[in-house]
């Protein structure tokens, strides 16, 4: 782009777009602090879920391989996009597309085999803890 080319382009409808933003955003949050409840208390601070009240302390440790299994989850996802990208666009890709997404699904494989065999995807151990640890709480609290 050349200087007359930006200097031509007018930056009025983002401004405008921005300022109607900010000034819906803006009352938005100053009329809910005014209608909204100042009530607090015991019962208003206790969560509420389905109907169940809490009857433990939701502050367990968990291991860090329960987030590994989630990053795990994420990255294969995201396999599954390009997959998905790469079979939608087979016709124009070609034979070199197949062999890119051959050597990208033998990637994949290697480092699933890999996780395997470093015990990256075996957390039973870890949730036995999880439950003993629990046990144990909840038997301190009734002693």
């Amino acid at each position: 782009m050349d200087t007359k080319t930006i200097l031509s382009i007018s930056f009025e409808p983002f401004v405008l777009y921005t300022t109607i933003a900010m000034v819906i955003i803006v009352s938005m949050l100053v009329i809910s602090w005014f209608l909204g409840e100042k009530r607090s208390g015991t019962e208003r601070e206790q969560p509420y879920e389905s109907g169940i009240k809490p009857t433990d302390s939701a502050r367990l440790r968990f291991p860090s391989k329960f987030y590994l299994i989630a990053m795990f989850f994420v990255l294969f996802d995201i396999e599954a996009v390009f997959l998905f990208l790469w079979a939608i666009a087979f016709r124009e890709t070609g034979w070199i597309g197949f062999a890119t997404a051959t050597v990208f699904i033998g990637i994949l494989l290697a480092l699933l085999i890999y996780e395997i065999s470093i015990g990256a995807l075996d957390f039973e151990t870890s949730g036995k803890k999880i439950l003993r640890t629990l046990n144990k709480m909840k038997n301190s609290k009734h002693e």
